[in-house]
């Protein structure tokens, strides 16, 4: 079995001098060092370029070639780092309710990870775009937690846990999900429909998001957002596909290769 380079990896989160024992504060650390380093982004779907799964591939696109990607690249990346550390790990999956109309029902095509270590279970979740975690959360309902960004807490509903995010005064659910223990293949057949399916909204809008300390960036086709941790919210019209490369490689960190079918989707979304 392939085991990732941590070298590698946490030079590219910038935390290469830190600490590697399976702690909490370890946990926290390398949480949010990755959220803040790599970039959500869905390049690859939208411009027709597969979604590999397998760590040489996450590596080679989210370490080597300094990008990002959705929600499975980013906790498959992250889990198998963590379990060289120590934790132990188990794949999860959820129902997406952010933004989605009341009482339907959506696939559970969100991963997430469960970590256990001592006696305690926490969930972590680096691939949550616009409003992915910046720290792990105690995996129990009814307390509202502090991350390095916003309060998050864990309700029940019907035997599951509902994620929930505090905005201004408002609690707002990100998806719902059970302990079933998922399993690559599992996350295969998610990605494969997601990064493939014309009516996916990954192939057919371009989605980035990047928290960074006081702030989260977002990118939705040509319109960036800027949303302070004070309040302000700042909205951007990007005018060019130029104007958005630039806006990947600036605000996301992403270095955006040249590449043909990556130029005309960003042709695309000016049409």
């Amino acid at each position: 079995m392939d085991r990732p380079d941590l070298d590698a990896y946490f030079q590219r989160i910038g935390y290469a001098d830190g600490p590697r024992a399976a702690t909490l504060d370890t946990l926290r650390a390398v949480h949010l060092h990755h959220a803040q380093s790599i970039a959500f982004e869905n390049l690859d779907p939208m411009s027709g370029h597969p979604v590999k799964l397998d760590l040489p591939s996450l590596e080679g696109k989210l370490i080597h070639a300094g990008r990002g990607g959705y929600c499975f690249e980013h906790n498959l990346l992250f889990s198998h780092v963590l379990r060289e550390l120590g934790f132990r790990v188990t794949g999860l999956a959820a129902r997406v309710l952010w933004n989605a109309p009341e009482g339907v029902i959506r696939p559970r095509s969100h991963m997430l990870l469960r970590v256990d270590f001592g006696a305690e279970p926490y969930i972590a979740d680096v691939g949550f775009g616009g409003q992915t975690l910046t720290g792990p959360l105690h995996l129990i309902k009814d307390v509202v937690q502090p991350t390095p960004h916003e309060p998050h807490r864990l309700i029940g509903q019907d035997g599951d846990f509902v994620l929930q995010t505090q905005l201004h005064d408002t609690w707002k659910s990100l998806y719902r999900f059970d302990l079933q223990e998922q399993f690559q293949v599992d996350y295969e057949v998610s990605s494969w429909y997601l990064s493939n399916h014309p009516q996916s909204p990954f192939v057919t809008n371009l989605l980035a998001a990047r928290p960074i300390p006081g702030e989260r960036y977002g990118l939705f086709n040509n319109q960036l957002t800027v949303h302070r941790l004070s309040g302000n919210t700042e909205h951007h019209r990007l005018r060019s596909a130029d104007e958005i490369r630039a806006a990947l490689q600036t605000h996301f960190g992403l270095q955006v290769p040249v590449d043909s079918g990556i130029d005309d989707a960003l042709a695309r979304l000016m049409a």
